[in-house]
């Protein structure tokens, strides 16, 4: 892993000075890799709780109900935590289908994914979004632990279709896999308004299956 940014180092650096019994890393009882889980897991939901800058190896360990030291022999500060959280999610990604028709896939994974991200990850990655420009490291496994994985499935998706000839290989393939993550997270983010079905199947209906079929149809003419 890459060394932490100096706004981390300087953070953890504070955090270390303010908590003197903070146990030495690699010290103490055997690690249990059980507790892995259940750690990152309870560092997503205080992070979703009360953001990055505010959250502390203190309030991970006590929603976890976990000492410290168990925490600081597995990660040395919490932005080493909070990026291993994040390349955990790929482990819960969405389940990529294939039912044998764009539409029918299409639909399924969108409401999956709605249904995912209105959840405790969806909170975690808003908390996130506003700390990334100034956590490079942080910006780099949130895109390849949260962002790009799911872009690959509806790359996937789509390009299914084409070789079963639903859709033209001339269709704006990217710019519908930009538009499909893309009207999730700004629903999701910005306008307070619910990511649900009815959105899903809007976006899905009016902007990107026309999309996908618009230039078969016009060559049909």
């Amino acid at each position: 892993m890459k060394a932490p940014t100096s706004s981390a180092r300087e953070e953890d650096a504070a955090v270390a000075s303010a908590e003197p019994n903070r146990p030495p890393a690699g010290r103490g009882r055997p690690r249990d890799a059980s507790r892995d889980a259940a750690l990152r897991q309870a560092a997503m939901e205080v992070l979703a709780e009360v953001g990055y800058r505010a959250l502390t190896m203190d309030a991970v360990a006590a929603h976890a109900r976990a000492g410290k030291a168990t925490i600081y022999r597995r990660w040395d500060s919490k932005l080493d935590l909070v990026i291993d959280t994040c390349n955990q999610l790929v482990q819960r990604s969405i389940p990529e289908p294939d039912r044998g028709s764009v539409e029918a896939d299409l639909g399924e994974f969108l409401r999956a994914f709605a249904s995912f991200l209105t959840g405790p990850v969806g909170k975690a990655a808003q908390a996130l979004v506003g700390e990334l420009p100034h956590e490079p490291e942080l910006a780099a496994a949130f895109r390849e632990s949260f962002l790009l994985p799911q872009r690959d499935v509806l790359r996937r998706i789509v390009e299914r279709g084409v070789r079963r000839g639903e859709i033209s290989p001339e269709a704006p393939i990217d710019t519908v896999v930009e538009l499909a993550g893309a009207g999730l997270l700004y629903r999701l983010m910005l306008t307070d308004e619910p990511l649900d079905t009815r959105f899903v199947d809007r976006i899905l209906h009016e902007a990107l299956l026309p999309l996908l079929r618009g230039r078969a149809t016009r060559n049909d003419r």
